[in-house]
């Protein structure tokens, strides 16, 4: 078992390594470089495959070697469970379609506070919660109505991994947008939803 769990790990990193360095800024300036402006059509799907395409092993894995099971939550409540990872999925699909202008590679690349970086522009879901997909995941992950020992060390180091994320796309935006951004952080919790205020 200890060795499933260790190439189970070993897989995620794998992921995780993988995933960054494709949404890293370096990254995004070299196939800036050479695509040009059709980078914008063309990077959000490919990276979408590429990070289906890698994860899938994990998933793949996963099946094969759940390891003990620690519990199995049973109905209702099972479907209850079932239903908040659905919104959970709604709150991550809602978060790319409010703020289509920050996932723009052109405006990720541009220098800070300038009229290429764009305006902050807080619309739809973002009035509420900073980052809806780091909500998202969590609730999808942790709604999960079984769980075995690899699901358990798998789901507390993804989660750690999607929260230093948002740590870091904070940080970009931080510099991205400066004193407008800190004005929001203010205003919006990360990830607490907050229906009122000024947004």
């Amino acid at each position: 078992m200890v060795s499933s769990t260790i190439i189970l790990v070993f897989c995620l990193v794998a992921f995780a390594v993988i995933h960054s360095f494709l949404a890293s800024l370096p990254f995004k300036r070299f196939i800036m470089r050479i695509l040009g402006s059709r980078v914008e059509t063309l990077f959000r799907p490919v990276y979408s495959l590429i990070a289906l395409i890698t994860i899938l092993p994990l998933i793949y894995l996963l099946y094969k070697n759940p390891g003990p099971i620690l519990y199995i939550v049973p109905s209702p409540w099972r479907w209850f469970m079932v239903g908040g990872q659905l919104i959970g999925a709604i709150i991550g699909a809602r978060g790319l379609m409010d703020a289509p202008h920050r996932f723009k590679i052109s405006g990720q690349l541009s220098l800070p506070n300038t009229p290429e970086a764009g305006s902050l522009d807080i619309r739809g879901i973002y009035r509420w919660i900073r980052d809806p997909f780091l909500l998202s995941g969590l609730i999808i992950i942790w709604l999960t109505p079984f769980m075995t020992f690899n699901l358990l060390i798998i789901y507390i180091l993804s989660t750690i991994y999607i929260y230093l994320g948002s740590v870091h796309v904070e940080k970009r935006l931080l510099s991205r947008f400066g004193d407008e951004y800190r004005e929001y952080q203010k205003k919006v919790h990360r990830i607490i939803p907050h229906f009122g205020g000024d947004y």
